[in-house]
């Protein structure tokens, strides 16, 4: 089976693959730079899902492939806090979309505050971090849980429910 993944962002695309390939034995793996056609920093929840639907979409169109997955980032704020979110969406050849959320913690105060001025999590965390590559490894949500949930185990569970969906799906047709 064919897979895209709407990225080549090392935590989104190892956390599809690690999940895939406990479903689809025979897959196959295209990394695509699809757009989200959102924001670089997604403000909101419906936003962040649209970013996700967006890569998926894109990634489906640009590969061809049986199956596409868009994962996105973003932030939304609840009574004046600020939280981070993430979103995925799995295409499916025959038109559907499937979508599915993450874990949402809460960011410091002087995190919200730099985002709230224009700036985008992933520089804001490694200038707050003094690290490198904060996206592609622990995230934030790794540096806000002190390790016990990276980024890519966090996109790990979206995906399960994203396949979790197509299977309860497609095994009713």
């Amino acid at each position: 089976m064919n897979i895209a993944i709407g990225t080549t962002n090392k935590a989104k695309t190892e956390a599809v693959e690690v999940i895939a390939r406990k479903y689809f034995e025979d897959a196959i793996f295209t990394h695509v730079k699809a757009a989200s056609e959102v924001s670089e920093q997604p403000i909101s929840n419906e936003e962040t899902r649209l970013g996700a639907m967006n890569r998926a979409k894109n990634a489906m169109v640009t590969s061809g492939a049986q199956l596409a997955f868009g994962l996105e980032g973003g932030v939304t704020e609840i009574d004046d806090d600020m939280y981070v979110c993430n979103w995925g969406a799995l295409a499916v050849a025959d038109g559907t979309v499937f979508t599915a959320a993450g874990a949402q913690i809460i960011l410091p105060k002087e995190i919200a505050q730099e985002i709230k001025a224009g700036g985008e999590l992933g520089p804001i965390m490694e200038q707050y971090t003094k690290r490198r590559d904060i996206r592609q490894g622990a995230g934030a949500v790794g540096i806000f849980t002190q390790g016990l949930v990276s980024r890519q185990m966090m996109f790990e569970h979206i995906v399960s429910l994203l396949v979790g969906q197509y299977l309860f799906t497609f095994s009713r047709k």
